[in-house]
């Protein structure tokens, strides 16, 4: 998206596609760093541990190259069911980040319908929630086997209200854990993981 200053210069913003990129790229930097004791380990994420983890952002990035082709969850069926990681996860995520990629940066990728288990979102709602789940997912396992949790301060900063208003709407449901309080004067990524439930 292209946005205009009055003295005609032009600035660009990131498409939601374009973050979503940007998010996967520095989860991948996490999952190549977990070490091969690891990947059993708990995670802030408590039902699963990091392998599941990752398993779980690699079905969604494999979900996302199948939806963005206009495919329904019926057609697409049970083909990304079960163990995506296998025994090599950081690979088999790095796999799913290219072929996510590509989906998401197509031209028409963001004014896209793409057919949800919960109903019909444009392209870049989709890759909004994404993103979301990209970054707090990434954070998940980088606390969990000890890496630098300082996520990229633009990204905090862009995935602010949409876990406003995603977190709010899907709480109900199990998907985020309770919005935590936090102090008046908390940084960014601080209220960010408050929303969905963690804290550093």
């Amino acid at each position: 998206m292209v946005t205009t200053r009055g003295t005609g210069e032009e600035l660009t913003s990131p498409t939601m596609g374009e973050l979503y990129v940007r998010a996967m790229a520095r989860t991948s930097a996490i999952i190549d760093a977990v070490r091969a004791n690891q990947w059993h380990g708990p995670t802030p994420c408590t039902e699963w541990d990091v392998k599941q983890v990752a398993n779980h952002i690699i079905g969604e990035n494999l979900w996302a190259s199948e939806l963005y082709q206009g495919k329904t969850i019926a057609q697409v069926g049970s083909t990304l069911d079960g163990d995506l990681a296998g025994e090599d996860p950081a690979t088999a995520y790095r796999g799913s980040v290219t072929g996510a990629s590509t989906a998401v940066t197509a031209p028409g990728a963001m004014e896209a319908v793409c057919h949800l288990s919960f109903g019909d979102y444009s392209g870049s709602d989709y890759a909004a929630q994404l993103f979301l789940d990209t970054v707090i997912h990434g954070w998940d396992v980088a606390k969990a086997t000890g890496q630098d949790t300082r996520l990229d301060a633009q990204l905090v900063e862009a995935c602010l209200p949409i876990a406003d208003q995603i977190a709010n709407q899907f709480r109900g449901a199990g998907v985020f854990g309770e919005n935590l309080a936090v102090s008046s004067d908390a940084d960014a990524q601080t209220r960010l993981l408050a929303l969905v439930g963690r804290k550093e």
